[in-house]
């Protein structure tokens, strides 16, 4: 199947933002690593850079099930999204009730974004599997 013009535009502002995150990552742990203990203004702006890029995809995600006028193919991806939702929700609950009582440590909680985008690649392989069955 020939991919639309919406996912077009989606795999090119996912690459764009997967950039600038990398970008910001490295830039923001840099300048944190030459400047330990910093409490100021671009401290706190080189911390939260990565995040901007992540925020941007969720966008992203947004827009193209806006735009994507095909409605299988906005199915689909709908379904990526429920199986992330899902995976990431429940084990930042099941975590969190594990941390809560002393049975597991600590996570920063970013941990459940990195999840969440796992659970995409999840929901894809779903996908493909149901996509066979009916072939």
């Amino acid at each position: 199947m020939a991919a639309s013009a919406a996912l077009r535009r989606y795999n090119i502002a996912v690459l764009f933002c997967s950039a600038g995150y990398a970008l910001a990552l490295f830039g923001g742990k840099a300048y944190l690593h030459n400047h330990p203990g910093a409490h100021h203004a671009t401290a706190y702006a080189a911390a939260i850079a990565p995040a901007l890029p992540v925020l941007a995809m969720f966008f992203v995600i947004g827009r193209y099930l806006v735009e994507e006028t095909d409605e299988y193919l906005r199915m689909l991806m709908v379904r990526q999204t429920l199986v992330a939702s899902g995976l990431a929700l429940s084990l930042a609950t099941v975590w969190g009730f594990l941390e809560s009582s002393d049975l597991a440590p600590h996570v920063d909680s970013y941990w459940i974004v990195v999840v969440w985008f796992g659970g995409l690649g999840l929901g894809d392989c779903i996908n493909r599997l149901i996509e066979r069955r009916a072939a």
